[in-house]
């Protein structure tokens, strides 16, 4: 008994001396967030994201995902992907990447749009 209430007092002794985890200090990722809110797409058609040529995630219209990436740069490529809907087949996209640079502690918005190019990223506001 004695030695299990020494125990505790310890483990209580090393949760005090343990650092508090905080949200006021500098971070050392940055967030980003892309989304497909708006009908700037018409297409039913499921849009991979891709990160430094990495399948990340898939969007359909109404979505959003959002990613903790270290600070630096990193190239996001978007695609329609075949299979889900009716209609979406693989065909030949074009293959360009967008470089965003990303700093500690930032949170940035994207919005998935999409010109006679293709998709691309457009920054908006966060509006929290």
């Amino acid at each position: 008994m004695i030695t299990t209430a020494l125990r505790v007092l310890a483990l209580l002794g090393a949760s005090l001396a343990a650092p508090f985890a905080s949200a006021d200090g500098t971070s050392d990722y940055s967030v980003l967030i892309i989304s497909r809110e708006r009908l700037e797409v018409a297409t039913n058609c499921e849009i991979g994201i891709y990160l430094n040529d990495q399948l990340s995630a898939r969007l359909f219209q109404e979505q959003s995902t959002s990613f903790n990436l270290p600070p630096g740069t990193v190239d996001v490529r978007l695609r329609l992907l075949p299979g889900q809907v009716a209609g979406c087949s693989a065909g030949l996209e074009n293959q360009r990447n967008q470089r965003l640079t990303l700093s500690s502690g930032q949170i940035n918005k994207y919005r998935i749009a999409m010109n006679q190019d293709g998709l691309y990223l457009t920054r908006v506001g966060l509006g929290y």
